[in-house]
C-alpha cells in the first residue's frame, strides 16, 4: 500500500484518541462544575451519552491503528 494511506490512518487514529480524551475531560469538568459529581443532584442523562461517545472514539482509534498495522 502507498505510504499516504498509512499516514492518513495514523493521523485519524491520533485525532480520534485526542478528541476522546478531550470529550471525557470536558464531561468530568462539567459534572464537577454543575455539582453532578460531588453534589446531591443527579446528573442529567446526557452525561452517560458523552462518556459513551468518548469510549467509542477511543475504541475507534484502536481499530484504526489495527488497520494501519495491517497495511504494512
Amino acid at each position: 500500500m502507498p505510504d499516504i494511506f498509512k499516514a492518513l490512518a495514523s493521523i485519524t487514529a491520533w485525532v480520534l484518541f485526542i478528541v476522546s480524551w478531550i470529550t471525557a475531560l470536558i464531561t468530568v469538568l462539567s459534572m464537577i462544575i454543575t455539582g453532578g459529581m460531588f453534589g446531591d443532584e443527579t446528573p442529567p442523562m446526557v452525561v452517560p451519552a458523552f462518556f459513551a461517545v468518548a469510549t467509542a472514539e477511543a475504541f475507534l482509534a484502536v481499530v484504526v491503528m489495527k488497520i494501519r498495522k495491517s497495511l504494512e
